[in-house]
C-alpha cells in the first residue's frame, strides 16, 4: 500500500528495546494523529557517530467513527548529529522491484534491505462498506540521486487489484540550525483515491562489512542528549499537523 512513505519518512528518527521514547499527539477538529520514536541504544558518544537501530509508528484516526481524510504530503528535517551510511552496501532497482510480491522483491534484493514494516489503511469504495487493507513493507537501499541517499519502499495493494506499489525517494542534506537531513514526499491516492492511511510503522537498522571495515546504515551521536526531528503531516482535505519528535539520549561508550 502507498503508506510505505508515510514509514520511511517517520521511520528515520526512531528504536527498539532498551530504548528512550518520545511521543506526540496532535488534534484538528475530528482528526487525531499519533506518532512515537524511540533509539537504541541511548547511550552514545559525545562527539563520533554510533550504531543506531531506529523504530516509529504513526497513527491517524478520527474520534467520530469517520474515515480520515487522505495523506496529501510529509515534510520532515531530521537531526544534524545522525547519520546515514550507504558505503558498500548493495543496491537494489525499480526494474528489479517491478510486479513482484513482497516475498519475490525479498528474494530479489536480500542484501538491499535496510528495514522493514508494515502499512494499513480505511478503503472507501463506491457501494461497498469500508475495508481495512494491510501491506508489509520493505525498505531497499537504491542506487544514489546525484549524490544523495536514496530508498525504496516496497508495498503490495489489494484493492482494487493486486499490484506492487514501488515508492522511490532520496534524503537531502541540509543546514539548518539543529537540522542536517531533509525529506520531502508527495503522496499518490491509495485504492484509485478511495484509501486513507491509518497505520504507518517500520524499524530500520542494519550493520555490513565492505573493505574489512565495519559500516551502519544508521548511526548518530548524542549532543543535547536528545536526536531532534521536526515534520508536518498535510492532508487531502486542507488539514496540516506540525510537531517535534525529540527521543533521549546519554553520552557514554
Amino acid at each position: 500500500m502507498r503508506a510505505a512513505k508515510v514509514v520511511v519518512a517517520a521511520a528515520l528518527i526512531g528504536a527498539v528495546c532498551c530504548a528512550a521514547a518520545s511521543a506526540l499527539t496532535i488534534q484538528i477538529g475530528a482528526i487525531e494523529v499519533k506518532a512515537t520514536a524511540t533509539i537504541a541504544p541511548t547511550t552514545l558518544p559525545e562527539h563520533r557517530n554510533a550504531p543506531i537501530t531506529i523504530e516509529s509508528k504513526t497513527r491517524i484516526k478520527t474520534n467520530d467513527g469517520s474515515t480520515p481524510s487522505a495523506l496529501h504530503k510529509l515534510l520532515f528535517a531530521f537531526d544534524k548529529h545522525g547519520a546515514i551510511d550507504t558505503a558498500g552496501l548493495p543496491v537494489c532497482t525499480l526494474a528489479k522491484l517491478s510486479e513482484t510480491t513482497p516475498a519475490q522483491a525479498k528474494a530479489r534484493c536480500p542484501k538491499a534491505i535496510v528495514g522493514e514494516g508494515l502499512g494499513r489503511a480505511t478503503v472507501n469504495l463506491p457501494g461497498q462498506a469500508p475495508l481495512a487493507i494491510s501491506s508489509p513493507i520493505t525498505l531497499f537501499n537504491a542506487p544514489a540521486d546525484h549524490g544523495r541517499p536514496a530508498l525504496i519502499a516496497h508495498a503490495y495493494e489489494t484493492v482494487p487489484v493486486p499490484k506492487a506499489l514501488l515508492v522511490p525517494f532520496s534524503i537531502e542534506r541540509i543546514h539548518n540550525g539543529r537540522y542536517g537531513y531533509r525529506v520531502e514526499i508527495e503522496m499518490p491516492p491509495i485504492a484509485g483515491g478511495y484509501g486513507a492511511v491509518t497505520l504507518a510503522k517500520a524499524r530500520i537498522g542494519r550493520t555490513w562489512k565492505a573493505g574489512g571495515v565495519e559500516h551502519s546504515y544508521a548511526s548518530a551521536r548524542c549532543e543535547g542528549s536528545r536526536l531532534q526531528v521536526q515534520g508536518s503531516i498535510e492532508l487531502a482535505d486542507g488539514s496540516f499537523f506540525p510537531g517535534t519528535l525529540a527521543p533521549s539520549c546519554k553520552v557514554g561508550g
